[in-house]
């Protein structure tokens, strides 16, 4: 129990970080003199609430204060005071001209960084002209074959003026690559790029299913990313670690919470595997959640799961440094929520999945557009998405305070049940793969997440929730207005984008004209010696190599062919 005593010092710790914060030149978020903050009748209001003073507080240790262990409420004691979340729209459709001139129109909007979605084929490591992209060139993302593509893509933006965020895994090595040639081909200095590369492929045998190899020959990739951006390119992150496709598969709020952290758990593993610092290399690690439409529940996870990473890494991994314990994390609203029926509903879905991410603390934000459960965002539907987050924050007063709910029984209550249900979860998942003392070259967590993708345990209880969900809604225990409540309407269509496969016609030209302009020789010899260190197990990285491969306009698709010679294929062993 917190004493009087207790609050009063932690009130002042927070006091203290807060004027450091907003002291000039301090490097804190703030910056300037702290504005003062009314309600929009004009009542002012203070920057943080916590327990009155002379009071006891029942587990207030556990709910602290913003910008301190354990995270709870915030990592800065400004809040959003001291900088409000980036908004940040994932877009991506058809050729790289055509995104390029999206993100323009995102960032003229006011839109604080990219986000980079990538079509089926690319996301698979597939050139477009290979013959199973028929149908597919930039249908759900943008295409990108080679550096050149990555160029256009980015041309008039530079890279070190924007954080990009790049949602691939299997082949985000060889992606990541095109995106530092890109930037080498702008001039841009690539060792302060900031962004960040999701290559998470844990969650990719868990839900969404975009691998190449094996899980051992994606984690030495993955090994090799982070040494090679934590030596080189130190604001970059190499690992976005993504609850969101978890989510999207029928998982629970809990099982999102528990299978990311995990997930997390296991690269934290992979680096102090290689010999790494984890207060040099922690910091690299983000994350990406699921904001459902579950309001209050969804910001408990989100305040759960900072509490947990904190003491994890704090008294699992040896993390001293308050920047190794942080929980950083980018939320999309829920795609799985939104209805073809009535979906000018979705709005309202999307504003409200937004909102519970900005009261959880999220440091990043994407709100989906109206359409999308029909097809590709149109340029009218992308700008109330991305309207709905500025309303958010330029109208509702939400900026104004720290962590607002912090306190509340209910969001406590929701908080404390989503870290012990979490905890019995990992727990579990370590027993799986033979307790703390596995031997594993890796670790114990990531023995026990291995042994259960071979098993298909992760996707037994992901299929077993959303099977529940399912049953509840046909049951109508469960409703969605207009589809099982409310259904009749008097709105008709909405315009809806569709590519046109004229697209994928003018990429395929535009790659064999590529194929045809570059020295065939340089090519292949980058290839050769690309097989020639994956084939070797003591190559200390494997980035440059494929740096120098990328650099000849090898393709993406030879690329990932090269490795894939020694590295082999997977696949999922079919279970009902």
């Amino acid at each position: 129990m917190a004493n009087p005593e207790d609050i009063a010092a932690g009130r002042a710790r927070w006091q203290a970080r807060y004027d450091a914060a907003r002291t000039p030149g301090s490097g804190g978020r703030g910056g300037g003199a702290p504005e003062a903050r009314t309600t929009l009748s004009g009542e002012p209001v203070d920057p943080v609430y916590g327990p009155p003073e002379d009071t006891e507080a029942p587990g207030f240790e556990r709910i602290g204060w913003p910008g301190e262990f354990p995270f709870t409420r915030g990592l800065y004691a400004t809040g959003y005071r001291g900088r409000p979340w980036t908004i940040r729209q994932f877009a991506g459709f058809g050729n790289a001209r055509q995104t390029n001139e999206r993100y323009r129109m995102i960032l003229e909007n006011g839109g604080g960084g990219l986000s980079v979605a990538f079509d089926m084929p690319t996301l698979m490591g597939y050139d477009s002209d290979d013959s199973i992209a028929l149908g597919e060139v930039g249908h759900c993302g943008v295409a990108v074959d080679s550096a050149a593509d990555m160029e256009v893509l980015f041309d008039g933006i530079p890279l070190t003026d924007v954080t990009t965020s790049m949602t691939i895994s299997g082949p985000a090595v060889p992606v990541f690559c095109m995106y530092l040639v890109a930037a080498e081909r702008q001039g841009a200095d690539t060792s302060v790029l900031d962004g960040t590369l999701q290559t998470d492929i844990f969650k990719e045998y868990i839900a969404q299913k975009e691998w190449l190899y094996p899980p051992e020959p994606h984690l030495r990739l993955i090994g090799d990313l982070m040494e090679y951006c934590g030596e080189r390119i130190p604001a970059f992150k190499p690992l976005s670690v993504s609850g969101y496709h978890i989510r999207e598969a029928g998982a629970t709020a809990a099982q999102e919470l528990a299978f990311t952290l995990a997930d997390g758990f296991g690269y934290v593993e992979l680096g102090l595997s290689r010999g790494l610092d984890v207060n040099r290399f922690a910091p690299g690690l983000s994350f990406f959640f699921d904001a459902h439409v579950d309001f209050f529940e969804e910001i408990a996870k989100f305040r759960a799961a900072r509490r947990i990473w904190a003491r994890w890494m704090r008294d699992r991994f040896g993390a001293t440094e308050e920047r190794a314990q942080w929980l950083r994390f980018h939320t999309q609203t829920a795609g799985v929520s939104l209805t073809a029926q009535q979906p000018y509903n979705n709005v309202v879905r999307t504003a409200v999945e937004a909102l519970s991410a900005v009261l959880g603390g999220t440091n990043s934000l994407h709100t989906n557009a109206l359409d999308e459960t029909l097809a590709l965002p149109t340029e009218q539907s992308a700008e109330i998405a991305l309207r709905t987050q500025q309303v958010l924050r330029e109208e509702t007063g939400v900026v104004n305070v720290a962590d607002p709910l912090g306190g509340s029984y209910y969001i406590e209550a929701l908080t404390d049940r989503m870290e012990a249900e979490a905890e019995r979860i990992f727990e579990r998942i370590e027993r799986m793969g033979g307790g703390a003392d596995a031997e594993h070259g890796i670790g114990p967590i990531t023995s026990g997440i291995l042994a259960g993708i071979d098993d298909g345990w992760f996707t037994s209880e992901i299929a077993e929730s959303a099977f529940q969900y399912q049953q509840a809604l046909e049951k109508d225990e469960k409703r969605i207005v207009g589809v099982n409540r409310h259904t009749q309407s008097v709105t008709g269509e909405v315009e809806t984008l569709r590519i046109s496969h004229e697209i994928e016609r003018e990429q395929k030209q535009t790659l064999a004209g590529r194929r045809e302009g570059r020295d065939r020789a340089a090519v292949d010899r980058t290839l050769a010696e690309l097989l020639s260190a994956v084939r070797d197990p003591a190559r200390p990285n494997l980035i440059p190599v494929i740096l120098d491969a990328v650099r000849a306009e090898a393709t993406l698709g030879e690329i990932c062919r090269a490795m894939g010679e020694e590295f082999g294929t997977y696949t999922e062993e079919p279970r009902l």
